[in-house]
């Protein structure tokens, strides 16, 4: 099992991976937001909605701390939700959500003024204190990963044709991709970037034969996480 980091590590991160899509997103055109994305049917500006609705659940998780024990850590938490019944519905749910806004810039709006606040609500979160979210307790730490994980991996997604745009914070990929590890739980590590691992882990890369033969019965377990 993969070791969560300190919570001044976990803050840190959450604060470079949140200012990184930040600082993505504001200097894309309207034209630039309609791009694809690896996340099919979303355009940039649907992931970014979609990353949206995670920090303002973040918001509330981190006005109500909760009482422990934890049911979940970073890693557990991937693996504690049923696959959804119908996931087009959702891609669906997102697309008309973001429609909703005049276009692209709108979401950008928001989600500028929403990330640092996250930020800065993690700031003052009780480190060794406890956090629920949809249906699990976490400890304060754990729930900063798991949010660092959803939005490097969708910063990744919003690149893919956006060959000039800046990608995630390395250090930040690097804790992103300890939540692999975890899931891997025990089984050979691969010899990837964390980019590369954190895409072919996410199903957003499929992996090669030379993969399958490095990773041996593991390989039937990815992708390790949607």
């Amino acid at each position: 099992m993969a070791l969560v980091p300190d919570f001044a590590t976990a803050l840190a991160a959450l604060d470079r991976t949140y200012t990184g899509v930040t600082a993505l997103v504001t200097g894309l055109s309207r034209h630039d937001l309609l791009a694809r994305t690896r996340c099919h049917g979303w355009v940039v500006a649907d992931v970014l909605y979609h990353l949206l609705c995670d920090a303002q659940r973040a918001l509330v998780a981190l006005a109500t701390p909760v009482p422990g024990p934890p049911d979940r850590d970073f890693v557990t938490y991937w693996s504690g939700f049923d696959e959804p019944e119908e996931p087009i519905a959702g891609t669906w749910w997102t697309k008309r959500s973001t429609a909703a806004f005049r276009d692209g810039t709108g979401v950008v709006r928001i989600w500028a003024e929403t990330a640092p606040a996250v930020v800065r609500a993690a700031g003052r979160a009780d480190p060794p204190g406890y956090l629920g979210t949809q249906g699990h307790v976490l400890p304060v730490p754990d729930l900063l990963v798991t949010l660092v994980t959803e939005a490097v991996i969708h910063h990744l997604d919003m690149t893919v044709d956006l060959p000039s745009a800046a990608g995630p914070d390395a250090a930040s990929m690097t804790l992103a991709a300890s939540t692999l590890d975890g899931l891997l739980a025990g089984g050979p590590s691969p010899h990837w970037s964390s980019e590369e691992y954190l895409l072919k882990g996410s199903g957003r890369v499929p992996l090669t034969d030379a993969d399958r033969a490095a990773l041996g019965a593991e390989a039937a377990r990815f992708p390790l996480l949607g």
